[in-house]
């Protein structure tokens, strides 16, 4: 007798050389309707229809010739239905000749699909499935929609025939999930199917967020964080579902259909839930489903909170590495500047490295370029207290030799906590005198690329890193660069790595820039710079600046020297006026005389020697005055009684920004104003912030 019958659709025949079945599996009856004795001396042939009698004698063909062949063919039940079937002819390896019993040639493996009502019979087939089974290895990406996906079509088809999986806003948008229930805003991630019915991602579209009305099963299951189980849902409890939520369709899809809503509850708090659906046709859910179910949901809970924590941990680090990193970089118009980040990890995307170019008064801009020694977040957050006080210094217009000395004593200070090293390359081009100044602690050279097609490296007095006490004074040097030049400055993950000499790599960053790097697109240029580099998994975190170098144009500034004489404030107002009309901005004359007057009269009250004015013209109007004093003058409110002391409140009034500067000899005062019609700051190519696409090709 055969055994009974097994949670598998399998059925094992045996067949002679002349096709008839001499031996038969145990599931005959589950897979033909027939018992297996009825099966035995019977020819293939009349087990399958008329029509698919050719493509069996192929697969018995095959046999023939010693292949293994499959081929979908209709067979015939005992019933007189006829149903697909999967099935593989397989050739024995050696004939059973001497031995007892018939000789089997081959062996036909039919595979049949489970009929509806059968299809969820089985627990054990079910509980396997569902928990023990490779199809539950999801989660391998540990990320949240992909999870939700992976686990959906784990649910369907092994345990219901539709399923969504619904979590809580909040850790969709990678916060911390608090105890919420009833009218908590949930996200559906997923929905899974296989009815053929296309109405229910029409009705429960995917990405959908949601609050469920009070009075539907999805609200009891939010409110008591228990599972909700109902055997068949009425017509009528369909249509109020349909009616509370104002969603017509819902009673359609759901009437007749046995449900069961699992919560996903993981470390005792609730994420959202699951609502898996059997259509009528399929055995209905009972308590033993739910309570697989449940087990099931228990392990879904886990792996979407490692995946809801794997995505908060990286929005952090993306967050941080947008605080942390410019968004833009600023620069005179005649200065076009690129730069590329890459982070050494890929799990922390930011690093020790840092690059800024600060546009700063007076037609310059600062370049700079720094590393904090070490990796991941604690030196990012050394790197971010540098760069802030950097920023700050620039924007005082500290010297580079002087800001680098003031960031070293701040070095210093955070070193009694905690041992900080870095080096850094600061550099202040001047657009209106064509001239670079750079000051280094302990950094590689920068690199000048001419137009000629000429480059070095450029010597600048050494200096060791920040942080080390007691090392030298850190000075400066500076360069006359031809227009067009090629600046370069970079960390020394580009020149340097495991296997790799860093001789070797200033070679390759030398070679990149060939005689038409004065042609070549600023964009080619740093794509160029780190070719290579991606390939190499144990990199230093890299940051690399590049600025194309050119003077303000000649029409676009000019100067004057006047005599410490009171009748010097007449003549400079009238050069003014002069050349603000060939500039086309006489609206801005009257403000701008006064401006001068005012800057004039206060060099000649407080500094002896002659003056320089001068006037640059880009996005803004710049008026400088330089003198030999190095006293900064000083805003201050005089009294009634007092005479003198309001000429700098006039400025601060008038002009959009003003400051000052010390210089070699002495000074620069100056105020900026805004031309009409013009955006003050320039319009940067499209760039992404750096942690968004700094893999860029």
């Amino acid at each position: 007798m055969p055994a009974a019958d097994s949670d598998s659709r399998t059925l094992v025949l045996g067949i002679d050389r002349s096709g008839r079945v001499v031996q038969c599996g145990h599931n005959a009856r589950a897979v033909l309707g027939h018992r297996a004795e009825e099966l035995l001396g019977r020819d293939t042939a009349a087990l399958v229809a008329d029509e698919a009698k050719e493509d069996l004698d192929t697969l018995l063909e095959g046999v023939a010739a010693g292949q293994e062949r499959t081929a979908v063919l209709a067979v015939r039940r005992a019933d007189g239905s006829v149903t697909d079937a999967v099935v593989t002819a397989q050739p024995m390896v050696a004939a059973q000749d001497g031995r007892p019993g018939p000789v089997v040639a081959a062996l036909l493996h039919v595979r049949v699909a489970l009929p509806p009502s059968e299809r969820f019979q089985d627990p054990a087939r079910m509980r396997r499935a569902l928990l023990d089974d490779p199809l539950t290895r999801f989660g391998a990406s540990l990320d949240l929609d992909q999870t939700a996906k992976e686990l959906a079509d784990v649910i369907v088809p092994h345990f219901c025939t539709t399923a969504t999986v619904l979590v809580l806003e909040s850790l969709v948008a990678a916060d911390e999930v608090h105890s919420e229930s009833g009218a908590a805003v949930l996200r559906r991630l997923a929905v899974a199917f296989d009815d053929g019915n296309e109405m229910w991602p029409a009705t429960f579209p995917q990405g959908e967020v949601l609050v469920y009305p009070e009075g539907t099963p999805y609200r009891k299951c939010l409110d008591t964080a228990q599972p909700v189980h109902m055997p068949q849902v009425s017509a009528e409890t369909a249509a109020e579902i349909a009616r509370v939520w104002r969603r017509p369709p819902v009673a359609g899809l759901l009437s007749g259909v046995s449900m069961v809503l699992l919560p996903l509850i993981a470390r005792d708090t609730l994420l959202g839930m699951m609502v898996c659906v059997r259509v009528p046709g399929f055995r209905r859910f009972d308590a033993y489903d739910v309570e697989i179910g449940m087990e099931f949901a228990a392990r879904a809970a886990i792996v979407l909170d490692n995946a809801r924590r794997f995505s908060r941990e990286r929005a952090t680090a993306l967050a941080l590495q947008r605080s942390l990193l410019p968004n833009r970089l600023s620069a005179p118009t005649s200065v076009e500047v690129r730069h590329r980040y890459l982070p050494g990890s890929k799990l922390v995307e930011v690093g020790g490295d840092w690059y800024e170019s600060i546009k700063l008064p007076g037609a310059r801009v600062a370049l700079i370029v720094g590393d904090v020694a070490g990796h991941g977040v604690r030196a990012a957050v050394t790197m971010g207290r540098l760069r802030t006080a950097l920023h700050t210094l620039a924007n005082l217009e500290f010297s580079p030799a002087d800001a680098l000395h003031e960031l070293n004593e701040l070095m210093i200070e955070l070193g009694e906590q905690e041992p900080h090293f870095a080096t850094c390359v600061y550099a202040v081009y001047d657009a209106s005198a064509g001239t670079l100044e750079i000051a280094s602690a302990g950094h590689l050279p920068p690199l000048l690329v001419r137009p000629d097609g000429t480059k070095e490296y450029l010597e600048v007095p050494p200096a060791p890193p920040l942080g080390v006490a007691g090392g030298t004074a850190i000075g400066s040097r500076t360069f006359r660069v031809d227009d067009g030049s090629v600046f370069v400055i970079y960390t020394d993950g580009l020149v340097e790595n495991r296997g790799r000499d860093i001789d070797d790599g200033l070679s390759r960053l030398r070679d990149v820039f060939g005689p038409d790097t004065a042609e070549r697109r600023m964009e080619d240029l740093a794509k160029a710079v780190l070719n290579g580099v991606y390939a190499d998994h144990h990199r230093d975190d890299i940051a690399v600046l590049i600025a194309r170098l050119r003077r303000l144009p000649e029409e676009h500034r000019v100067s004057w020297t006047l005599p410490a004489d009171p009748a010097a404030v007449r003549r400079a107002r009238g050069l003014v006026r002069t050349q603000l009309d060939r500039w086309g901005l006489e609206e801005l004359s009257y403000t701008t005389e006064l401006l001068t007057s005012e800057l004039i009269t206060n060099a000649l009250r407080y500094a002896p020697g002659p003056i320089e004015l001068r006037l640059l013209m880009e996005r803004t109007l710049m008026c400088e005055v330089l003198d030999r004093s190095a006293a900064l003058p000083r805003l201050r409110h005089a009294t009634d009684e007092e005479e003198n002391g309001r000429g700098l409140l006039v400025v601060s009034q008038l002009a959009h920004r003003w400051g000052s500067r010390r210089t070699a000899t002495g000074k620069v005062v100056w105020c900026e104003q805004l031309i009409p019609g013009v955006d003050p700051e320039p319009e940067e190519p499209p760039q992404s912030w750096p942690g968004e696409n700094h893999h860029r090709d």
